[in-house]
């Protein structure tokens, strides 16, 4: 599902009016009724139940949309109060002829004056924001502002159509008054700036509603950036044959671990084996064997080479590592190696020579920063997953805070190494050699904690020894790692939550899939 701006949102309704002569009432009619059916149907708003439901238009066509769900509301018996900023005739075209229509099949409705006008709507259990829509721009202000505090201050139940009102649509970001919805249904396609802080937070839940605008408008304007989605990750996992073996599920070697840093190879290995991998070998300092074959009861563990007394990865094990790679689908590199730079030289040679699929992270992206050759010589698929301040040592650049920017550094790097990046943050993106781009939805902030990033690699390292590409390892890596991080918060709050949780929690994940 790709996502817009305002601007390209603007761009998409225009050629389905102009082009596929589809009146814009008919696109507003759609919105609002796909908007009431989904809050009816995924009980919302409890069709049985006893609801008053508070709609709040403003002069645009957003105000428009409002009108629509609350007729729909209306007709389906749910009680409905209707308010609108006016007067009648500042409405938008299509906005006074749905004003017309509500007024017609009897929706209660009242012009806002003043806050006093909507003293009834202490009482709902449901308020429907339909003030601003995806081009505002600026602050909302005067009455409209006032409006939107008072919202803010109700207990009921708050649902924004398209966007929450005040808020920048293209960068999550507000300059006064805003709406603090607890569910948002975006029209049509998905905005940018409800998956950007502080905007996904005040968005909620955000479902997508269809408005009968055809496919081939979308791809007439080569929209580039593709939201991932639940339905995305479960068609792109792999198949499981209920007559295999373990060693049909893929085998992955994990080079992992040193001194003192022993958990962040237990984390990826035990998340690898969570996500479905058959086979997890962790490749480990012979310092550091023991503490994890103690730690680890799934996992099998390889003693290598170390340099003695340090417990790190000497370069003498190369050979032996080498070899392991070949009784193996995949690798991932990285976690708690520790920076020694006998270390750093095994993981560039390693990776120059290596032609397995190959999740790289932590320390191993460390030992590339400065000497990319390793990337460039390689021919195996490989993932990397930096987080901004290691994307910065590889590359020199400072990671931009504007999500466009963001997603061009991000590609231009992806393209000229022939790897697919995993850039870490929130939110997290994937940048694709052949030019795919996607955003990661999931995720919040108790999971920038120590070993986070060591449970996605083991995640993705196990999607690439289960055979699925570099890309869609990552896609899916991404989205239920994510998952995983926001089903520990609800149950033990972001802040008390540890990335041993997120391990716990990949069942549930997996579970939620449709």
């Amino acid at each position: 599902m790709y996502l817009v701006t305002s601007e390209s949102m603007r761009a998409v309704d225009r050629e389905a009016i102009d082009k596929h002569n589809i009146p814009s009432l008919d696109l507003m009619e759609k919105a609002g009724q796909g908007i009431a059916e989904r809050l009816l149907s995924h009980n919302i708003i409890d069709p049985s139940g006893d609801n008053k439901v508070a709609v709040i238009c403003g002069k645009g066509n957003n105000g428009g949309d409002g009108f629509v769900v609350a007729r729909y509301l209306h007709e389906a018996g749910i009680n409905v109060c209707l308010f609108f900023i006016g007067p009648v005739n500042v409405l938008s075209k299509d906005a006074s002829v749905n004003h017309n229509r509500s007024v017609k099949c009897g929706v209660p409705l009242t012009e806002i004056k003043k806050i006093a006008d909507l003293d009834d709507i202490r009482n709902c259990s449901h308020i429907i924001d339909a003030l601003f829509g995806t081009g505002f721009k600026g602050s909302p202000r005067d009455l409209s502002a006032e409006v939107i505090e008072f919202i803010n201050e109700q207990k009921a139940a708050v649902i924004a159509i398209d966007m929450p009102s005040g808020l920048n649509a293209d960068k999550g970001i507000h300059q006064g008054a805003v709406i603090r919805a607890d569910y948002t249904f975006a029209l049509a396609l998905p905005k940018y700036g409800l998956f950007l802080s502080p905007g996904r937070e005040l968005a909620g839940v955000v479902d997508i509603v269809p408005i009968g605008i055809p496919d081939e408008v979308m791809k007439m304007q080569k929209l580039s950036h593709t939201l991932i989605t639940a339905d995305m990750v479960s068609s792109k996992l792999p198949e499981r044959d209920p007559q295999a073996h373990k060693g049909d599920f893929g085998k992955l070697l994990l080079i992992s671990g040193s001194t003192g840093m022993t958990g962040a190879a237990c984390l990826s290995a035990s998340s690898a084996l969570r996500t479905g991998c058959g086979i997890v070998r962790v490749g480990c300092p012979q310092g550091v064997q023991p503490v994890l074959a103690v730690k680890l009861t799934e996992a099998m563990t390889q003693p290598l080479p170390d340099i003695s007394k340090k417990g790190v990865l000497a370069l003498r094990s190369l050979g032996e590592i080498r070899k392991l790679s070949n009784e193996h689908d995949a690798i991932a590199i990285g976690p708690g190696l520790g920076l020694h730079h006998e270390t750093q030289e095994l993981v560039r040679r390693f990776i120059t020579k290596n032609e397995k699929p190959i999740v790289i992270d932590a320390d191993a992206l460390t030992a590339l920063s400065g000497d990319m050759n390793a990337l460039i010589e390689s021919k195996a698929p490989i993932v990397l997953t930096p987080h901004s301040g290691e994307f910065q040592r590889l590359t020199g650049e400072t990671v931009p805070d504007d999500i466009q920017d963001r997603f061009k550094i991000a590609l231009d790097f992806a393209k000229n190494y022939n790897v697919t990046l995993l850039l870490k943050g929130s939110p997290t993106i994937i940048a694709c050699p052949n030019g795919n781009c996607y955003l990661n939805p999931t995720g919040n902030h108790g999971m920038a904690t120590a070993g986070s990033g060591d449970v996605l690699t083991g995640i993705i390292g196990s999607l690439l020894a289960q055979g699925m590409t570099a890309q869609d390892a990552a896609i899916c890596g991404a989205f239920i790692h994510g998952t995983a991080g926001d089903i520990a918060a609800d149950a033990l709050t972001p802040r008390a939550m540890i990335a041993g949780d997120m391990i716990d929690s990949l069942p549930e994940a997996f579970a939620l899939l449709p």
